[in-house]
């Protein structure tokens, strides 16, 4: 076993399975997806330390603990189609396409989706694709989607992409207080569920995500 291999089993055991993950499923694809390929050179050495790590473009690789729990929170089936908004490195979505049928990441430059689909070839992920969109707008040409993930933390969830949700299906996020001014403000994971065609949400954790780029609350203006 070597380095990498021994700190992934070391997260495993001494971040997940002590903070309430259980899903045997989302164990099996964390230990499965190497972690140390999807941050930068100069952060392998600490890939899997349990706090958010930095990326480009103001991306950030989830602490491992948070991600983990939201993606047992939504329970991934083998026949589901997921979304990974703002997807970064592709890290969230490798660990998914080991649970679901279909990933689609999206982000809004050219080179992370590019680098992104480089890793699922190398890293034989055929299920998973990255495509070029405009976060806040998800991805309607795959729609709908069993589930769908956020990449970091938003200030409310954009109705166009509850409305890419399908029947049954189950968003996540980590959804700061509007009026928060700090971008590492903790958050509440949210489950959002649609049944009837309509949607309803209720919080299940507390975690301290970074704001993805975009997604920050609107000023409100002040008289």
């Amino acid at each position: 076993m070597n380095t990498y291999e021994q700190a992934r089993m070391n997260m495993i055991n001494c971040q997940l399975r002590t903070n309430k993950v259980t899903h045997d499923g989302v164990l099996s694809a964390f230990e499965n997806v190497a972690r140390e390929e999807y941050v930068p050179e100069s952060s392998k050495a600490i890939a899997y330390v349990d706090e958010d790590l930095a990326l480009e473009h103001g991306r950030y690789l989830m602490e491992p603990m948070v991600l983990a729990r939201m993606l047992q929170t939504i329970d991934p089936q083998e026949n589901n189609t997921a979304l990974v908004v703002g997807a970064g490195t592709g890290y969230t979505a490798s660990v998914l396409a080991k649970l679901v049928s279909v990933v689609v990441a999206i982000e809004d430059t050219d080179d992370l989706v590019d680098s992104m689909n480089d890793r699922f070839t190398s890293h034989g992920t055929e299920n998973a694709v990255a495509v070029k969109a405009d976060l806040i707008e998800g991805y309607p040409k795959q729609a709908p989607y069993d589930l769908i993930v956020f990449g970091g933390a938003v200030s409310e969830v954009p109705e166009t992409l509850l409305e890419q949700l399908a029947e049954k299906g189950r968003l996540i996020a980590i959804v700061q207080d509007a009026n928060a001014r700090d971008k590492q403000t903790l958050g509440h994971a949210t489950l959002i569920e649609k049944h009837g065609g309509k949607c309803s949400g209720r919080v299940v954790f507390d975690a301290n995500t970074p704001l993805l780029p975009g997604f920050e609350a609107k000023e409100a203006f002040s008289f």
